[in-house]
């Protein structure tokens, strides 16, 4: 396959930039940002602008696969920071996740592109140094503050899902990624200074994970304001699949061994209510043959008992 670039504007660049967002919106970042762009086993095949990989249509009812990561930070007691998105996001406003979602990217130095052999040796450190960007520009959790090395790289998640709940049936923008997982977890005493950077974060609370189980399962849960209490789709999967019956169990044995490293790409499309799209997506990942899949929670605990 040919190397992909769906942004002619860059064309040629040699990729030695550093990374600003002063100044610019949601919309600019949409356009100025390129994501890395893969195949279906994460190999890198191009890049193109954030925009346009997210844009799903009949010609690409699931958008442009590209790379992302989401970070998972636990204070020293074992709780997680959650973060409510935006209400200004392009897409999934208003919805709690984990403490930060979001896209390494093409063309900066330190480059955030890491090889197959980055993911083999477990330290995709392109990947990490694009978590101590968005950490400091979402929550302002200053960069000298969060040592890269030790961020716990565990696996990597393939799924898909269409913003219906924010734009309606025929949405023209979604989600489909290939997603680092990385977890971090400050010290007994570490002191997290953090502000929430209003443009991409509404609210942020720990929570335990029985707190955390507890709100996913009450379908009446309601926000600070009333609303419904809403979930990225991504993340509401990774707790039901992964955090809750394995990774957040025993969490220290998460972060101190390799029991939870698996050097594979699970697959998964997101619930129902986000099938759709302006290209009509239906379900895929759900229905490769066996031999495409990877392991569910029951699985992982037989291979790892």
């Amino acid at each position: 396959m040919g190397i992909v670039n769906c942004n002619p504007a860059t064309a040629g660049e040699g990729g030695f930039k550093q990374w600003d967002g002063t100044g610019m919106s949601q919309e600019d970042f949409m356009n100025k940002d390129e994501c890395i762009i893969l195949d279906p086993y994460d190999n890198v095949i191009g890049h193109c602008s954030k925009k346009a990989s997210h844009v799903f249509s009949p010609l690409a009812p699931r958008g442009i696969l590209h790379r992302a990561f989401s970070v998972f930070l636990f204070d020293s007691e074992g709780r997680l920071m959650l973060q409510k998105r935006a209400d200004d996001k392009v897409t999934f406003r208003s919805v709690w996740t984990n403490t930060c979602c979001s896209h390494p990217l093409h063309g900066y130095n330190p480059t955030e592109v890491d090889t197959p052999d980055d993911v083999k040796k477990g330290s995709p450190m392109g990947v990490m140094r694009a978590a101590v960007r968005k950490l400091d520009q979402e929550l302002g959790i200053p960069p000298p503050s969060v040592d890269v090395k030790r961020f716990k790289f565990l696996t990597r998640l393939h799924y898909w899902a269409a913003d219906v709940r924010t734009h309606g049936p025929k949405a023209p923008w979604g989600e489909h990624e290939i997603d680092y997982i990385l977890f971090y977890q400050l010290k007994e005493g570490e002191e997290l200074k953090y502000k929430a950077n209003p443009e991409e974060v509404d609210d942020v609370k720990w929570v335990t994970k029985k707190e955390l189980v507890d709100l996913l399962n009450d379908t009446t849960a309601k926000d600070k304001d009333g609303s419904e209490l809403l979930w990225s789709p991504w993340f509401r999967i990774i707790v039901q699949r992964f955090l809750a019956p394995l990774w957040w169990e025993d969490l220290n044995t998460t972060l101190t061994t390799d029991r939870f490293v698996d050097g594979k790409i699970h697959r998964f499309d997101c619930t129902k209510e986000h099938f759709g799209g302006a290209g009509n997506a239906q379900a895929w990942l759900s229905v490769l043959p066996e031999d495409k899949k990877s392991t569910t929670a029951e699985a992982y605990k037989e291979e790892s008992s």
